[in-house]
């Protein structure tokens, strides 16, 4: 049964757009629409445009649009057995979890031993009543099963239990609490809801571990979650910065002392989905490190994984000693407030300063820092930033600036190289002759891959490569096969520069599909990727089909196919292209007028787009 037009009518009325977006991402207004980068898909350009009188959103990047509802419940729309059993049991899951933090919440605040031991625990750390309510803070008792015992007689499967982590199973079949005589950290997904938990113990055993996570669970995945963010993400996009900080204690600390906009990595490493997270709330970040110059040398890897996604970042460090936690105590809210304003560094001069503790008068250790330096410049995607910070590291360091951008050129010369000399794409497996294949290769001579091209280069290659191959084949509509091409891809140019000169001389004269007279005017580094294009790497023995019975399709059987889906290919790209340069026009559109025309344009290559991703699909699928 579906829901009247009425019901979804009074629901959209009742439903603000901007709050429901507002929870995921960092809205701005531009022109009569809001902007931010689109919640469904990773972007660092924002193109994901809400209007709010009429309560739509549309994302030009990945195409979602829709309303704030934008639920359709329909009787034919059933999910499968298996969706509906991993629905369940992510249901099943949090349940259990929402259960579980009442449970140790109920120990710390009403147990006797959750007060002398927890609630204490918490109080001498400074913690207020109203703050460990706030984060649902507990304590698990000591007995080896009591949270396990008390969850099953209320219902929940021993399974279930294991499932979550919250309970082992010993080797001798008995369940066991995963959490015992710990105080109890909640961790919780962006909307609120407890999917985890970090345990802190309180005595001095050396044998257990300090804190103790939960395991990855079908809904906990620690790579993809900041402890704190539910907490912070209003605050965030308020003062469109956050900080960012090591562990539990520190987030719960700044808090309280009224810095809100505060998250944790939770004592793991920093990781891209983390980053992301955060990029939808701010492009801003202010990393908080303890005054431990050992340990911040092991942890720089975040900062550069920041740069990396285009975050702007600046950094604190705190005096020897001292972490967030232990030096907001000290200062009080004020003081810490102030030192935070007044102590924020960008990453040039904090990664200098902490090599420079070491390097003082050593060359070869200041030629390290330099490279060190450059190579977190050189992440920075925006070429702007990045000769912003040459500067700046050739006035802090006394460097020449050009120096410095040369080494940041040969640190990415050298990743190119290892990138291209990895193994990709690796041929068929080579068989003698009674197997297939025969590939024969002259004595003493080495098989050089063909140059490598990125995005649409590698379609160009193969339409060229068709063209000289098979260019006065006849297809099967009765035309020449250059002379096909050469009317679907009139108004068409290349981008590989190669690629480009051959069409040229193809298109000013069809004979130029001979090698042999094409070779004569082109330039020498075109001759050498000619000769690839027309050579054959592998020969398709006849035992393949006299001795083995399969039966392989040659190349000159799926000559339509091959044009065809080629040149939709290279139109889809031309599209996508326009659809890119239109988004850019609506970005920085000034007037309302200006906006509607981009928006009008967008929604025709849109249209354009997916008729010709479906024709795509329909030529593949024949093939």
């Amino acid at each position: 049964m579906r829901i009247s037009p009425e019901t979804i009518q009074q629901i959209q009325l009742r439903t603000d757009i901007m709050e429901v977006v507002g929870d995921f991402v960092s809205l701005k207004k531009k022109g009569q629409n809001y902007w931010a980068c689109c919640p469904f898909h990773n972007e660092k350009t924002p193109s994901f445009s809400i209007n709010p009188a009429k309560g739509i959103f549309k994302c030009f990047g990945c195409g979602k649009g829709g309303d704030a509802y934008n639920i359709e419940i329909a009787q034919d729309t059933r999910p499968t057995d298996q969706q509906l059993s991993e629905q369940n049991e992510r249901e099943s899951l949090l349940g259990l979890h929402d259960f579980a933090q009442k449970y140790y919440q109920e120990i710390l605040n009403n147990h006797p031993d959750g007060q002398a031991i927890g609630l204490n625990y918490f109080k001498e750390r400074g913690f207020n009543l109203k703050t460990v309510a706030e984060f649902e803070l507990g304590y698990s008792l000591k007995e080896w099963d009591a949270f396990t015992k008390y969850a099953h007689n209320q219902g929940f499967t021993y399974e279930l239990l294991e499932k979550s982590g919250l309970t082992i199973k010993t080797e001798k079949g008995s369940y066991i609490d995963r959490f015992r005589d710990r105080v109890m950290f909640p961790i919780h997904n962006v909307s609120g809801k407890t999917i985890a938990f970090g345990g802190r113990i309180l005595t001095n055993d050396k044998k257990q571990a300090k804190y103790l996570n939960s395991p990855e669970t079908p809904i906990y995945h620690k790579s993809q979650v900041l402890y704190g963010l539910y907490q912070a993400k209003k605050t965030i996009r308020e003062q469109d910065n956050c900080y960012l900080v090591e562990g539990y204690t520190d987030v719960i600390s700044l808090h309280q002392a009224d810095i809100l906009n505060v998250v944790a990595s939770s004592g793991t490493s920093l990781t891209v989905e983390q980053i992301r997270l955060i990029r939808r709330s701010t492009p801003n970040v202010t990393v908080l490190y303890d005054g431990d110059v050992a340990g911040i040398k092991a942890s720089l890897r975040g900062i550069d994984l920041l740069l990396e996604e285009d975050l702007n970042v600046k950094v604190v460090m705190f005096p020897a000693g001292e972490d967030p936690d232990s030096y907001v105590k000290k200062l009080g809210t004020t003081a810490f407030q102030d030192f935070l304003q007044n102590n924020h560094q960008d990453f040039i001069t904090f990664k200098a300063q902490i090599y420079l503790q070491d390097a003082k008068n050593d060359l070869i250790k200041r030629a390290e820092m330099i490279h060190e330096i450059v190579s977190s410049i050189v992440k920075i995607p925006d070429e702007i930033k990045q000769r912003i910070f040459y500067q700046e590291c050739s006035r802090l360091l006394q460097i020449d600036e050009a120096s410095l951008v040369n080494e940041g050129a040969k640190l990415l010369q050298k990743k190119t190289n290892q990138n291209q000399s990895a193994p990709q794409n690796l041929p068929p497996p080579l068989f003698d002759d009674e197997q297939g294949f025969v590939i024969q290769v002259p004595d003493n001579e080495q098989v050089v891959s063909p140059q490598k091209e990125i995005g649409v280069q590698v379609q160009e290659r193969e339409l060229i490569r068709l063209l000289l191959n098979y260019g006065t084949e006849t297809l099967k509509n009765g035309q020449k096969l250059v002379v096909y091409v050469l009317a679907e891809i009139e108004d068409l140019e290349f981008e590989h520069p190669t690629y480009q000169e051959i069409l040229k001389k193809i298109r000013q004269d069809t004979k130029y599909t001979d090698f042999q007279a094409l070779m004569p005017v082109v330039a020498s580094e075109t001759k050498s990727i000619i000769t690839d294009l027309i050579t054959e790497k592998y020969n398709l023995s006849e035992n393949w089909e006299k001795k083995y019975f399969v039966l392989t399709p040659r190349e000159t059987e799926q000559l339509d196919q091959l044009a065809i889906e080629n040149i939709l290919r290279l139109k889809l790209y031309q599209v996508h292209k326009l659809i890119h340069e239109n988004e850019q026009k609506l970005t920085y559109a000034e007037t309302d007028s200006e906006q509607d025309q981009y928006l009008l344009i967008g929604l025709r290559l849109e249209s354009v787009r997916k008729t010709i991703a479906q024709q795509l699909n329909n030529v593949v699928l024949k093939g």
